[in-house]
């Protein structure tokens, strides 16, 4: 049963709670208010979407397991690394199901998620006479592939998705062709760019140093919540000069590593006030188990990068994943054009 959705947010942490199937949260490095767009679609066999956010975000999360899921960069206005490689508009990304995942994207950048379910993509891959090479090359998380053979099936990718969000029927057997089509036509195009000659079937991209330090110190913020580590702290764990780490988080998130540490510490106040009630726990409570404990500077941190105070932010009443946005129609959506 075909499930299709347009939505704009005007939050980060909503927009991750209605990406369908997906165990991630989104932090805000940039400051000022958020506008997103969301477009998604979801059949028996793969769940496509399309997101845009303008502001810096850094995602972190896990894969749906039985799944094999793929990217597509539409458009990539900064610097951006996926699982600590530096990628292009060029590049495949590539998660298995149940992977643990990074991802650095830059303001306004536009993003075509495709999963499908590890059968079918299982399926498709068995009917090509490269299916070892790619099978290989599906231990990369960046693929990189050739400019204009990608720049193509962009196109086409982008054409497809928006011919199925813009179809509408009731017949259900035609409802299940018209599914059927849009995976198959997905499948064919990512197959294809996978074992076309000019993809180097050899390619190992591994992490870079930099990106290691940005993301073992955004770990050690998130997970020693009541034990927040200074930069002098970060340097002598990780046994690294003061001018590494800085040049690392300049390179990976465009930031000092206080500020990138306090912007994920601030946006995990954010997700705790927004799934919790008020009367169970307060502002103060929610800032102290991040490492906020002098609420007026907690609260001008807090508005200088949310342009809200921690008073004004939404408090759970229901589940967070019962959280939804609101837009127009799938036919009034400006899709992009490569």
């Amino acid at each position: 049963m075909r499930n299709n959705s347009v939505g704009h947010f005007k939050d980060v942490h909503v927009h991750a709670a209605n990406v369908q199937q997906w165990n991630q949260d989104y932090s805000q490095l940039t400051a000022g208010s958020t506008e997103s767009l969301l477009v998604q679609l979801l059949t028996g066999g793969c769940h496509v979407f399309l997101e845009q956010i303008n502001q810096r975000v850094v995602q972190h999360g896990v894969a749906p397991r039985g799944k094999m899921c793929f990217a597509v960069p539409i458009n990539v206005p900064g610097s951006m690394r996926m699982q600590g490689r530096e990628v292009d508009d060029s590049s495949l990304f590539f998660l298995h199901g149940g992977e643990e995942f990074m991802f650095h994207m830059p303001m306004g950048m536009q993003l075509l998620s495709i999963t499908f379910e590890r059968e079918l993509f299982e399926q498709a891959l068995a009917q090509t006479a490269s299916a070892k090479d790619v099978s290989l090359l599906l231990r990369q998380p960046v693929i990189r592939v050739s400019s204009q053979r990608f720049a193509d099936a962009r196109r086409r990718l982008l054409a497809v998705f928006a011919h199925a969000m813009a179809s509408d029927t009731h017949d259900s057997v035609q409802a299940r062709q018209h599914d059927e089509a849009l995976e198959q036509a997905m499948l064919g195009e990512l197959v294809q760019l996978m074992t076309d000659p000019a993809c180097d079937k050899q390619q190992r991209t591994s992490s870079s140093t930099r990106s290691f330090i940005v993301e073992k110190c955004h770990r050690m913020a998130t997970t020693g919540q009541f034990d927040v580590p200074s930069v002098f702290e970060l340097c002598e764990r990780l046994q690294v000069s003061r001018r590494t780490v800085q040049n690392s988080f300049r390179a990976v998130a465009e930031t000092t590593p206080l500020n990138y540490l306090r912007c994920v510490r601030l946006n995990g106040v954010r997700r705790t006030l927004m799934s919790t009630q008020a009367a169970h726990l307060s502002i103060g409570d929610a800032a102290a188990q991040w490492g906020f404990f002098h609420l007026s500077h907690f609260a001008a941190e807090y508005q200088a990068l949310f342009a809200e105070l921690p008073s004004q932010t939404s408090r759970a009443a229901l589940p967070p994943q019962v959280i939804r946005g609101t837009g127009p129609s799938a036919s009034s959506v400006d899709w992009p054009v490569r």
